[in-house]
This record gives structure tokens, C-alpha cells and sequence, in this order.
């Protein structure tokens, strides 16, 4: 509706007078504060000295606000100076329209005035001001000075500027930062005071500081791809080396030049150079190509520099050189190799002159066996054969070897005089055993003790079957022997396991070769080993009654 009224009236007077009213301008000011209306009206020549007149609403009953005396004036709170209005406290009786013209011409200019109460908080967002700096730059908080009375007006003084940070009680002298951080960034009020007559009076502003990271100094730039310095090149072959400018203005230029003369940009020159260039907004990144078509040993004598030229006088450079590619040697390689066979063949000669060692040292130190339970009752079955010679281990012998297996080193055997019960068939018995125990162990004996030889034939194929390790003893008698004289089925089943020699009293030590590859080809003990290594002398050989 106000609107439509504003809109009548327009054409009413442009109808009289051929002038239209400018829309008012609308000033929020809270209740309290000072504020000052400014006439910018231009009267021309010929209303240069014409007098100014001031329109208020009714409420101030000001027609004619020239013809006040000052202190009709300061009991009404109005001033008027030159072209201000000023009011001192205002209040909402101050509320409405005011204009102002000069002497009689027709132009004039409207405000209108809204004054906001701390309840109805309606000038909070007018009257915020945005400002924005860079972290760890300057920063000074301004005040703004809108409807602020002119420094000339008569009897008012300035009295100066005081800041407060929201959320902060005490304020702020200082409205300066050398340099601001990101702890700085809030609301800020800025408090403008006057003295009139002894009275101060107060305009209010409100800044709203914003923190923006600093902005980076934006300078032409250019680099040399690969590297810089000193390039590496081939003889004979063709390079392309990239010098990269970054550039803000399309007039910059970059360019290519030798020790003794500027390089062409014609590619029928055996050394020309090539533009391409990407534009990014204000960024013009340019890539200037250095093309040898072959790379000559007179190339290799010449710096060549890539220069970039700007419009704001900068000016930036890189120099490079040629160097031919050095020639790789392959002594280094061929050491390297050969250093590396010689490790691998010592590993391979030690491990095989020492595997039996070097496994028994990390089964016995530190665990380096499987220890998952397979189930089985013994650890090996010992069964003696009848020897057709007297190769074999006599009474005295054999009863010792089933000693120190069982007492000394640990192992859960399963002999057929001991653990077989009576009564039940031989060859049932015996691969009963076999299914009990982990690995069978083949001992000739002289005379046969065991369940007899007619069994190996069974022992054989029940050994294929069950995939259970076999450890056949031999003494040195039966080394000598021809392979003819073994029967067939002993035969096979000394080709099928693991043969180890007895060798009479040398084997008898517990550190003789034959108790530490009987131990390599039997598995681990399940139980705690009983291993207990003896001192050894040359003159101290222990009987088999002390093992």
C-alpha cells in the first residue's frame, strides 16, 4: 500500500511540476544513539546561495527547522548545521520521514527514518559491517562513518573511537594488528563519542572481522625439465628438454637462447623450440620445447639459458649444459655376481658337510621341529632280523642301543619280546606295531631275536602303505658284502630307508658319528629330551654299561 502511495504521489507531482521525488532513503539507527542526516542536493548556479529547509514528521511539529533558536533546538534534540540534521538522542518520537530542498526549487531529497529498540533487534543485521584480512598480515579495524555529523558542525567535537570484541568485557584500545591470526576473526563493536554543551553522545557500529588465509604472492616463475644444471645426454641421439614458465599476462614471453646466439623457432634448424601453453584463469602456464634433433659434441660446449620477460619488469632464467651419458661399467656387476655365487656355493658346501649338525643344533636348542601329535603310541618300532653272517649286533649291543634310545636320548620304543602280548599272531602283532609307532627301525641280529625275517615282505608293503619312515642299521661286515648275498626282500627294504653303520667300539661314544645321524633320520623325541653330553677325552671311551 505504501508503495502504491509513493507511486501516486510520484505522478501527481510530476504531473504539476514535471518532477518526480527520489525514493526515500531508509537509515536504521537504535534508540539512544546519535545520528546525523546529510543534504547532498545540488541547487545549480542559480540556487547557490538558496536557503535550506528541513522537513520533519508531525511528531517534531518542524516545518521550518532554520528558524529555531539553538536552544529550542537542544531541548528537542535537533541541530542544524550547514546541510546537517543532526539528532542527538534519538528516540522513537524521531521516527518517520525527513527531507530537505533548496529555497523553492522543486527537487527534493527524503529519508526515512526506522529507529530499532534493543528488544525488537531489528538493526543488528543493518548494521553490521563485513571486513576481511590475511592471517599474519597488517590488519586495521575500521569504524565506519555513516550519518555521521560533518567535522565542521558547530560545538561538536570527536571524541575518538573505542572498540570491544564480542564476548570480551573490557575494551580495546588498540584496533591495529601487526599480525592478525585466525584467533582474531569475531564481532567487533566500534563506539564514535561526541561532546556537545558537556554531554557525550554516542553512534554505535558493528565490524564483522573474517580471517582468510594469506594469499599467496603470485610471481612469474620457470623451471627446467628433467632437472636444472647439467643435463645428460647421448651423442648422436635426439633430446627434448621442457622449460616450464608460469606466467599472468598474455604479453610475457619466454624464450630460448645459446652462448652466442638466440635459438629459432624454425624446425628445420638441427636446434629449434616449440610453444604449447595452458590457460587456467589467470595463470598461463607456457612450455618452451628445446629440440636437438642430434646432439652434436659442439652442443656439448654451449650453455643454453630459458628466459622469461614480463610486462611488470620481472625476469627470470635457468642455464643448463650438455653432458654425455657416461658409459656403464659392469665391473661392479660382474663382482656382484660372482660374489654372490661364491655365497650361494659356500652355503650349499657347508650346508651339506654340516646338515646333520646344523639340524640336530636347532632341534635340540631351539624347537626347530614339528610338534604337531600324529597319534602315534611310539616313536619307533625296533625290530632285529636274523643276519645269514655274523655281521649282526650281538645280545650285548643290541640290548645297549634300546638303552640309550630310550633312557639317554628319549625315544618311546616299541620292542616285540616287550610290548607284543603273548598269544597273538606274529604277523598281526608285528603290524600292529607298525601302525603304532612313527618310524621302524631294522637292526640285524645275530642270533635272531625277533619275530623273524620271513616278515619283511609284509614290513614292506605295510611301509608303503602307512608312508611310515624306515631307518635300516648295517654294520661293516654287510658293507663288504655283495648285494647278491642279502635276500631280496632285505634288499629292497635297505634301498627304501635310510641306512646308517654301526662301526663296533667307535660307534660307541655318544658324540660318534653314528649316534648323531641315527638321531638325524629318527624324528624329534614327543617327549623331553634326555640328551646329556658327556666330557670326552681321547683316552676316555665309555662302555656300553655306562651309556
Amino acid at each position: 500500500m505504501e508503495k502504491v502511495l509513493v507511486l501516486t504521489l510520484c505522478l501527481l507531482l510530476s504531473a504539476l511540476t514535471g518532477v518526480c521525488p527520489r525514493s526515500p532513503t531508509e537509515i536504521y539507527v537504535e534508540a539512544g544513539e546519535m545520528m546525523a542526516l546529510n543534504c547532498t542536493l545540488n541547487g545549480g548556479h542559480n540556487h547557490r546561495d538558496a536557503e535550506l529547509i528541513w522537513t520533519s514528521p508531525p511528531s517534531q511539529e518542524m516545518d521550518q527547522t532554520p528558524n529555531m533558536s539553538s536552544a529550542e533546538q537542544r531541548h528537542r534534540d535537533l541541530l542544524v548545521h550547514g546541510r546537517s540534521l543532526v539528532i542527538l538522542n534519538v528516540t522513537a518520537n524521531h521516527q518517520g520521514n525527513y527531507s530537505c530542498s533548496l529555497g523553492n526549487t522543486s527537487s527534493q531529497l527524503w529519508f526515512r527514518l526506522r529507529v530499532c529498540t534493543k528488544q525488537s533487534r531489528g538493526c543488528e543485521q543493518r548494521s553490521r559491517y563485513p571486513m576481511t584480512c590475511h592471517s599474519q598480515e597488517t590488519c586495521t579495524l575500521y569504524c565506519p562513518d555513516v550519518n555521521t555529523p560533518a567535522a565542521i558542525t558547530l560545538n561538536i567535537t570527536s571524541n575518538g573511537v573505542i572498540w570491544y570484541k564480542e564476548g570480551e568485557s573490557s575494551p580495546k584500545v588498540i584496533d591495529y594488528f601487526s599480525s592478525v591470526e585466525e584467533k582474531d576473526h569475531g564481532v567487533y563493536t566500534c563506539t564514535r563519542s561526541y561532546l556537545y554543551y558537556g554531554n557525550i553522545y554516542n553512534m554505535t557500529f558493528t565490524v564483522v572481522l573474517d580471517i582468510q588465509p594469506k594469499e599467496k604472492l603470485r610471481l612469474p616463475s620457470v623451471i627446467i625439465s628433467p632437472q636444472s644444471g647439467v643435463i645428460h645426454v647421448n651423442l648422436g641421439s635426439p633430446k627434448v628438454i621442457d622449460c616450464k614458465a608460469l606466467m599472468y599476462s598474455d604479453f610475457d614471453e619466454v624464450f630460448w637462447f645459446s652462448s652466442d646466439s638466440f635459438v629459432e623457432t624454425n624446425s628445420s634448424f638441427p636446434i629449434f623450440y616449440n610453444y604449447t601453453n595452458e590457460i587456467n584463469g589467470t595463470e598461463i602456464k607456457m612450455t618452451a620445447s628445446l629440440v636437438f634433433k642430434k646432439v652434436s659434441e659442439e652442443d656439448l660446449l654451449k650453455h643454453y639459458t630459458c628466459k622469461l620477460l614480463t610486462v611488470n619488469g620481472r625476469s627470470t632464467s635457468v642455464t643448463i649444459s650438455l653432458s654425455q651419458k657416461p658409459r656403464p661399467s659392469y665391473v661392479s656387476l660382474a663382482l656382484s655376481i660372482v660374489s654372490i655365487v661364491l655365497v650361494m656355493v659356500l652355503t650349499v658346501v657347508i650346508y651339506v658337510k654340516f646338515k646333520i649338525t646344523i639340524t640336530l643344533l636347532l632341534r635340540d636348542t631351539l624347537g626347530c621341529h614339528s610338534s604337531t601329535s600324529d597319534e602315534k603310541s611310539y616313536d619307533a618300532f625296533l625290530m632285529c632280523y636274523k643276519s645269514d653272517t655274523d655281521a649282526g649286533l650281538n645280545e650285548d649291543d643290541r640290548m645297549c642301543l634300546e638303552s640309550v634310545l630310550e633312557e639317554r636320548l628319549g625315544y618311546s620304543l616299541c620292542l616285540y619280546d616287550r610290548d607284543v602280548l603273548p598269544g597273538k599272531a606274529v604277523a598281526e602283532a608285528v603290524l600292529d606295531c607298525i601302525e603304532e609307532s612313527r618310524t621302524v627301525l631294522l637292526v640285524p641280529s645275530s642270533p635272531d631275536t625277533g619275530p623273524g625275517s620271513g616278515l619283511l615282505s609284509a614290513i614292506h608293503a605295510a611301509l608303503v602303505e602307512r608312508q611310515t619312515r624306515l631307518v635300516f642299521i648295517k654294520t661293516e661286515k654287510t658293507e663288504v658284502l655283495r648285494s647278491g648275498s642279502f635276500p631280496e626282500a632285505l634288499h629292497i627294504l635297505s634301498e627304501a630307508g635310510a641306512c646308517v653303520t654301526w662301526k663296533g667300539m667307535r660307534s660307541m661314544p655318544p658324540s660318534s658319528p653314528f649316534w648323531k645321524q641315527l638321531r638325524y633320520h629318527l624324528p624329534a623325541p614327543q617327549v623331553a629330551s634326555k640328551i646329556r653330553l658327556l666330557p670326552q677325552t681321547s683316552q676316555d671311551v665309555p662302555s656300553w654299561s655306562n651309556v
